[in-house]
């Protein structure tokens, strides 16, 4: 690899032989690497845009501009190390007691310090409406690591205190049912738990008094069901802080409907 004469670009080339152009910049010490281009006047236009950014403190994330050739990921994490002291590769400026993940210029999330680590060293990424990133080589769902399971339903399952889902600090989200097949509703003044299994329709488990019980008897109602014959890939509630035998004393005495008994192939 060699310098060309532009300040702040190298040129090399690809394995095929295409040449390409990298761009850096060093900024209170700290060598940062810009990124690769197919041209010099891009990579120099890049180090430029990025030495601006880092000298000038009124430039700021809305000051980003779609013409600009400095990646918009690479402008939050300089303008974060400008302001912060802190380099992140990844799209995030720290807050005083939480930090924003910019997604892109317009949509962003909140998360709580607590997750700056893991963030830090793995990417959001985005399929649709579904944001998750990689994990030890599986796809972990951004909102799984709240408990919230891919089949749970905001506003039933789950929901946001202040009604906003881009904000996910831990204080504002609050679980309503972890568990399959689980329902929490109010009866009397009191809260209960309705366990749902489905088989074509919707039917009706029983209502019990705990979230654990509940989610048992979602667990033995699709025992029943495959037992019954009915073949379907049932995926079974796992009941945190229950010991083996505390779980099958709950699974023996737990009374479901006759009707899950009555449902045949």
């Amino acid at each position: 690899m060699k310098k060309n004469n532009s300040i702040g670009v190298y040129e090399t080339t690809l394995k095929d032989g295409t040449p390409s152009f990298r761009a850096s910049i060093t900024y209170c010490g700290k060598h940062i690497a810009l990124g690769s281009f197919p041209s010099r006047k891009d990579a120099s236009k890049v180090y430029h845009e990025a030495k601006r950014v880092l000298n000038r403190l009124s430039v700021d994330i809305e000051s980003y501009k779609p013409s600009m050739t400095l990646p918009f990921e690479k402008f939050v994490s300089l303008i974060n190390y400008r302001d912060k002291g802190m380099y992140i590769a990844n799209p995030i400026y720290l807050e005083k007691k939480y930090f924003t993940y910019y997604l892109s210029k317009d949509e962003k999330l909140k998360f709580d310090i607590d997750d700056l680590f893991y963030y830090s060293s793995h990417k959001i990424m985005r399929r649709g409406s579904h944001l998750f990133v990689a994990d030890y080589g599986s796809q972990l769902s951004v909102l799984q690591r709240y408990g919230i399971n891919s089949y749970s339903v905001r506003g039933r399952d789950y929901r946001f205190a202040n009604d906003d889902p881009t904000d996910l600090r831990y204080e504002n989200i609050i679980i309503l049912n972890r568990y399959r097949g689980v329902r929490q509703f109010a009866e009397k003044g009191f809260v209960r738990y309705k366990a749902v299994i489905h088989v074509k329709s919707n039917y009706v488990i029983g209502k019990y008094n705990s979230e654990a019980e509940a989610a048992i008897a979602y667990n033995k109602a699709a025992d029943i069901l495959l037992k019954n014959g009915i073949k379907k890939n049932f995926s079974v509630n796992y009941v945190e802080d229950l010991t083996p035998s505390q779980y099958a004393d709950i699974y023996h005495r737990t009374k479901i409907s006759d009707k899950i008994y009555g449902l045949k192939v």
